[in-house]
């Protein structure tokens, strides 16, 4: 086999670890009380980041380029969203709407040279169209699923179960989140799962401007590597830097009474080592494939993940209706990704 050949197999199949990975990694959690999210996405990223140590070690340390941490601001602002967007629309629906926005945004800033980019070729341009834009078609069917999340958390019945679990109760044991109506929990939900879309699919923006102003003498990145693994460490100390200035301005902001849950750390540390070894296999892809042909293959399959999780385990999505809308989606989804694939061949 060829070194082209060997490269798309290796991508490929880094694009399936990705998928189920991302797809499963907040599954831990769902069992488990994690209030506001605030305190949980500190853990996550805590995990993450030693993730990337281990990586960095491994690598023999590359160059560190402080620009690579941006990516990580951008991922820890959009994450710091994902525990209102579960308990709001459920874990399914949640990864499937950002997940397709994620999608749109990395393919069109990696495609048409977004943000000073070089914009990226592919074999076949029609197909890689056509993948993205069923992409899009996906987002829009999923709004219309309508997940069963529980909203009446803060009765009198549950109150006292949450209230035991929390280290500090001087506060309402209820979040925000907890609080709203049905309409404003779809509402909210949704729009969040967008914004964090958004944001995601931003991420590797500062790796790519790098990779690519590397090749030119002027710049200041020239000769910087072309590995992407070589970011990883830049990449998640941005994102456990960024969780920890939140977490600290949350702390600020309860008067140094944050809502602490302990029987969520380690289901939230388990949760952030899936995400980091998720986006490791994501960077390799992104090396092997190009960030225009892994972007819709791996932000489409996790939703597939995460609703068979939904509907199996959680049971958040239930009914005809919702079950066809469901198939119509992965069909879509599916359609898109053997699109996006076979753009590159």
């Amino acid at each position: 086999m060829s070194n082209n050949g060997a490269d798309l197999t290796f991508g490929y199949i880094s694009c399936f670890v990705a998928i189920l990975l991302f797809g499963s990694n907040f599954v831990p959690l769902k069992k488990f009380d994690t209030g506001d999210g605030m305190f949980l996405q500190w853990v996550l990223c805590a995990a993450i980041w030693l993730v990337a140590l281990v990586v960095n070690l491994i690598l023999h340390c590359p160059k560190f380029w402080p620009f690579a941490m941006l990516g990580g601001c951008i991922w820890a602002t959009g994450n710091i969203a994902v525990v209102p967007i579960i308990k709001t629309i459920g874990l399914g629906l949640g990864i499937l709407i950002w997940g397709s926005f994620n999608a749109l945004t990395g393919w069109a800033s990696s495609r048409f040279g977004w943000f000073g980019l070089d914009a990226e070729e592919v074999s076949n341009p029609l197909l890689n169209y056509i993948g993205a834009g069923l992409s899009v078609v996906s987002a829009f069917i999923f709004l219309f699923i309508k997940s069963e999340i529980p909203n009446n958390t803060c009765s009198m019945d549950t109150t006292p179960l949450i209230t035991e679990h929390v280290i500090n109760t001087t506060q309402d044991p209820c979040s925000w989140v907890d609080k709203l109506s049905t309409v404003h929990h779809r509402i909210v939900g949704c729009s969040l799962a967008v914004i964090s879309g958004v944001l995601y699919g931003s991420t590797f923006v500062p790796i790519i401007y790098i990779k690519d102003h590397s090749k030119r003498n002027d710049s200041i990145y020239a000769g910087a590597s072309q590995y992407d693994l070589d970011y990883v460490f830049a990449h998640f100390s941005g994102i456990f830097l960024t969780s920890t200035v939140y977490f600290l301005a949350y702390c600020i902001a309860m008067k140094n009474s944050p809502k602490l849950y302990p029987e969520a750390v380690l289901p939230g540390f388990l949760s952030g080592v899936l995400w980091a070894i998720a986006t490791c296999c994501w960077f390799i892809a992104n090396h092997s494939l190009s960030a225009v042909v892994s972007f819709p293959i791996i932000t489409a399959g996790p939703g597939f993940i995460a609703a068979m999780w939904g509907i199996f385990m959680f049971k958040e999505i239930k009914g005809l209706q919702n079950y066809l809308l469901m198939i119509l989606a992965f069909c879509i989804i599916l359609t898109g990704a053997l699109c996006t694939a076979f753009s590159k061949i």
